[in-house]
Parts: C-alpha cells; structure tokens; sequence
C-alpha cells in the first residue's frame, strides 16, 4: 500500500463523517451507485477505497466530490499541496514590486534565443552572489 493511496482512504472517511454518513463499505457502495452513472461499484471495489489499497478513477472522484461536497483536489490530493502552492505564490506577490513584474514582463516578450541568455547572465549573477556570501 502507498501511502497516498493510504492517505486518500482518509480523507475518503472524513468527508463521509463530515456529512453525517459512518464510513461503512455497505454505505459507499450504495450512495456512490445511486450517483454514479457508469458501471456500478462493487461492495469489495469501495472496500478497496476505505481501507488505501487503492484510488478511484477521476471519473469516480468526480462523483463522490459532488457527493461529499468536497473539491475533487482536495479528496484526491489533500488541502496540504494547496495552501503550500498558495504560499509560494504569496511569497511571489509580497516579494516582487513594480519594477521586477516590468522586468518580468520584458521577459517574457523577448524569443527564445534572448531568454537564454538573460537567464545565463542571472544564473551566473546568482552563483558569484552566493559565492562571495560564503
């Protein structure tokens, strides 16, 4: 068993609790098939959810998210990757000021070959920077 796999029947369990239903096979099974509009899920195939032994299809995450009144990130992935993805692009907002996001934006206009070597010079700058503060 992976842990992500593990990790996912957690999450699995605490969405059903958090909507009022005990995380019970018999249970996943029957409110997932009267949601789900593909083959049916078997007793041992939700089984297999609750216990990380496996994931469910995107398809499937799909149904239980909309069910569970979770986002389909969260249940497969956890809140965890998120706010760390948050958190950089904070850092990014906080640490970046007009004149760098003007910077970035020349940039980003700029072909291929000239990008390559603005990112050289940069590369270089860092190395000597982090060099000399040793």
């Amino acid at each position: 068993m992976t842990n992500e796999k593990i990790r996912f029947a957690q999450r699995l369990i605490e969405a059903m609790q958090a909507q009022g239903y005990d995380p019970e096979p018999a249970i996943l099974e029957r409110e997932f098939n009267l949601r789900y509009f593909g083959k049916p899920m078997t007793l041992q195939g939700v089984r297999k959810w609750l216990i990380g032994t496996s994931i469910p299809s995107t398809d499937k995450i799909m149904t239980l998210a909309k069910w569970l009144k979770i986002p389909p990130d969260e249940l497969t992935f956890g809140k965890e990757i998120k706010m760390e993805i948050e958190e950089a692009n904070q850092h990014w907002q906080h640490e970046i000021g007009f004149n760098e996001r003007e910077i970035f934006e020349a940039f980003i206009k700029l072909p291929t070959p000239q990008k390559k070597i603005v990112r050289e010079v940069i590369v270089a700058f860092a190395k000597a920077y982090t060099t000399h503060q040793k």
